[in-house]
């Protein structure tokens, strides 16, 4: 059995930043494992993709989660990353800090969490490729590039009608102020995918006190009492074990923390006795609270040639990816969504209501294990989307079996409140509102989807409960909080009732950010990083 100061599960976003600001210092000894590989595959470092890999499961848990009667009946599709960096190597790449007071919230649940303290950390972790702000964080080992001037025609025509319909625009939602019509900033370097791996691991690997385990599967945490002291693994077809001389710490996300924790005896107790687990630790909220975002796309035909045009052809792809290989930039250097922003249409103060998608490209969702975005429509089209920033509906998941191969059942539960059903109709109507001013009008034939005839309120909460679509931002399953009857990990992100075990992920957000969910995850793994040393500094002393 190999021996570490702290054995850390999974090198998703979270995970990675942990692991290499905990051995940065040379004090301590890390392992870090992770189920999948090492991401080197060329589709993880462009950034458009993420198309490729949106159903690899090279790269990709592909989880799918239950018949959701809120979706008459559909299963959603969750993809995940399972590779080095996790799903920051997957994901669309857009960086949202979230609104100040998304992390009142979490201050208002766990003392330590508010935004003077968070922000920081934000800057701390960030370098800005971006017009010069006191606000954005200049040193960072993450590259967020502000990607403005690359954007689509039918971009800029979006941000104007976004203008005329009465919001302003924000140069920088990362900034002051996070309200208003905005270009997405991404994560990306030079034109390359910038994840959590290449941003945090790949400089710290160098370090002797690192140790980087892929292909390592965690099957249960090891427990002394109640006290964690490992983890068992299995890797190339064998059992291996590492002991932790200090703490266990789980980075593995939303779905499989939980399921870690269920599996090892840390869990419901009812559900730990129905599947024959040895109860460590009854602890009913691990795998409630699991909150997402919910998204719903309008298709416009456009009257002037869209990204449609330049991708869907091969001879447009070959152009494409030419212009990539020698300059870095174009269409292949982006995420499809370009722009967006967060709005509050009936004027409420705080958190934005609404986060809005624009995309000057256009695909139908296509059947399981096909490639949408790699095969644009063949006639020009944009889709302009949103979700609703804080949505009620909460659901939970739960393990299936003792064995962490068999993934858990996820129940979304979404739509399930009528506040989100109302947020989803009014979605519809402000997007057809800014498709109806001016600067788009003139650029937009029809809409195709879901289609003029849908009209009446029933008519579109039909059509969001059978073509919404997640934008992955599952949290919430691990909440933080102090009340173990109520959360999971205290604010020190310690799990109640037990020793030397903590979760550091997107799984312990107290309430959904308003925005994108990447940017906190690896915000919590950064601040994680503190509360650990700042923990052992003390115990050293003691």
């Amino acid at each position: 059995m190999d021996t570490f100061d702290f054995v850390v599960v999974g090198a998703g976003s979270a995970g990675s930043a942990l692991a290499a600001r905990l051995s940065e210092d040379g004090r301590h000894t890390v392992l870090l494992l992770e189920a999948g590989g090492t991401g080197r595959h060329p589709w993880i470092h462009v950034p458009i993709g993420y198309g490729k890999t949106f159903y690899d499961g090279r790269f990709n848990w592909k989880f799918e989660a239950e018949a959701d009667p809120g979706l008459v009946g559909r299963r959603m599709y969750w993809p995940r990353g399972k590779v080095l960096g996790g799903s920051s190597a997957i994901n669309a790449m857009v960086y949202v800090r979230g609104h100040p007071a998304d992390y009142e919230e979490w201050g208002e649940a766990a003392t330590g969490w508010h935004w003077v303290d968070v922000e920081p950390v934000f800057r701390r972790m960030e370098t800005w490729r971006g017009p010069p702000d006191v606000q954005r964080g200049t040193a960072g080992p993450l590259s967020v590039t502000d990607v403005s001037s690359a954007m689509h025609p039918l971009t800029h025509a979006y941000i104007r009608a976004a203008r005329e319909a009465g919001f302003a625009f924000t140069p920088d939602y990362n900034g002051a102020q996070m309200k208003g019509a905005a270009f997405y900033q991404i994560t990306t370097d030079r034109g390359v995918r910038a994840s959590a791996a290449s941003a945090y691991l790949r400089p710290a690997r160098r370090r002797r006190n690192l140790t980087v385990r892929t292909g390592a599967l965690a099957q249960r945490i090891l427990f002394e009492g109640r006290t964690a002291t490992g983890v068992e693994y299995r890797q190339m077809g064998r059992r291996r074990r590492a002991r932790a001389r200090n703490e266990v710490i789980l980075c593995c996300g939303a779905i499989q923390s939980p399921q870690l924790l269920q599996v090892s005896g840390v869990g419901p107790g009812s559900l730990l006795a129905r599947m024959g687990i040895p109860i460590v630790h009854a602890l009913r909220e691990v795998g409630r609270n699991l909150a997402d975002h919910l998204s719903l796309d309008l298709m416009f035909t456009s009257v002037v040639p869209s990204l449609n045009q330049d991708l869907r052809s091969f001879w447009g792809k070959a152009r494409a990816a030419l212009r990539y290989a020698i300059t870095r930039d174009g269409p292949l250097s982006m995420s499809l969504n370009q722009a967006g922003g967060f709005v509050s249409p009936r004027g409420q103060p705080g958190a934005p209501e609404m986060q809005i998608y624009f995309s000057p490209l256009s695909y139908s969702r296509a059947p399981k294990n096909t490639r949408p975005l790699m095969r644009p429509d063949p006639f020009p089209a944009y889709r302009l989307g949103y979700n609703p920033c804080k949505p009620t509906s909460r659901g939970y998941l739960e393990i299936r079996s003792p064995h962490v191969r068999d993934a858990p059942a996820m129940h979304p539960n979404y739509l399930s409140t009528e506040a989100d059903c109302r947020a989803m109709i009014d979605g519809v109507h402000l997007m057809r509102q800014i498709a109806a001013m001016p600067a788009l009008r003139d650029v937009t034939g029809n809409e195709v989807v879901p289609g003029s005839v849908a009209t009446t309120e029933d008519a579109l909460l039909d059509h969001a409960r059978r073509d919404g679509w997640t934008v992955f931002h599952q949290c919430g399953t691990c909440r933080m909080g102090t009340d173990p009857d109520t959360s999971v990990v205290d604010p020190r992100l310690r799990v109640h009732g037990i020793d030397g075990l903590r979760v550091a992920d997107a799984s312990i957000f107290p309430t959904i950010p308003s925005g994108n969910t990447n940017a906190p995850a690896i915000m919590v793994g950064e601040r994680a990083s503190d509360l650990i040393r700042e923990d052992w500094a003390k115990k050293a002393l003691a």
